[in-house]
């Protein structure tokens, strides 16, 4: 079905790998397109309940392919930014699920963005991210000037899209640009059992903390007190709050139905 990506589901954890290794799986209108098609499926899916993003090969991913003719200088490249990318990273920090991003060797680019839309960013220890954007003439993409900001701070978003330089994932952890760096030989059993965990876990819960949390940077405190207020009466009245209460009185390990 997919030539770009590979497309996974375990009940409901589903595993996007991107999948162009001998391109560094860089991006193509094929890959967006294929991208999209498994996003559909996801959000269709209302047992959905964890999505990791992955990539074949030596890395991760190197951006954009400058070979796809979707991109060749004096083109529309807002068109491309407007079909594809701003789609596609809009849609990744709106499931309502955790998405996760497995990173090993490069991540580049558009790469390095889409890992970031992410909300949790698992990557090895020889892994790196680089906003290469001015070192072709662009600015940063997917988000890019948004995210860096936000999770780094203005100075080291200068210094790392102005100088486009290669940024260590320990570095990138330190700095808090990316959750947690682990060894290479690690970052497998690392994810599995991150993924393990969050197709047990109370999916509406993680769904209005995730919402509640990127919504905040543009919120009040009294707007942000309120929505808190409203999505715990939600959730009070879940059937995960229940069979957590009951389990915990119970002392047993929960049995969440993501409800």
């Amino acid at each position: 079905m997919f030539t770009c990506i590979e497309f996974e589901n375990a009940n409901g954890a589903y595993v996007i790998t991107l999948n162009r290794p001998d391109k560094l799986n860089s991006f193509n209108q094929q890959m967006h397109q294929e991208l999209k098609q498994a996003l559909d499926t996801i959000e269709a899916d209302k047992q959905a309940r964890v999505l990791l993003f992955a990539a074949a090969g030596r890395g991760f991913c190197a951006g954009q392919d400058l070979a796809d003719d979707a991109v060749t200088p004096g083109g529309d490249l807002g068109q491309v930014i407007e079909k594809y990318y701003n789609p596609l990273i809009l849609r990744l920090t709106q499931l309502p699920i955790p998405v996760i991003a497995k990173v090993q060797g490069v991540a580049a680019g558009a790469g390095a963005n889409l890992a970031l839309a992410c909300d949790l960013v698992y990557a090895g220890k020889s892994a790196s991210f680089i906003q290469a954007f001015t070192g072709i003439g662009l600015l940063p993409d997917s988000g890019g000037t948004w995210q860096l900001p936000r999770l780094v701070g203005m100075a080291r978003a200068m210094g790392l899209t102005l100088l486009g330089g290669k940024v260590p994932a320990e570095a990138a952890a330190d700095m808090g640009m990316i959750w947690q760096c682990v060894e290479d030989e690690e970052l497998d059993a690392t994810v599995d059992a991150v993924m393990e965990k969050f197709s047990k876990a109370p999916t509406l819960a993680l769904a209005r903390t995730k919402q509640a949390l990127r919504g905040s940077t543009s919120a009040t405190l009294e707007q942000q007190l309120a929505l808190e207020c409203n999505y715990q009466r939600q959730l009070g009245n879940s059937a995960d709050y229940a069979e957590g209460v009951a389990s915990f009185g119970e002392k047993r390990t929960p049995n969440f139905s993501g409800n």
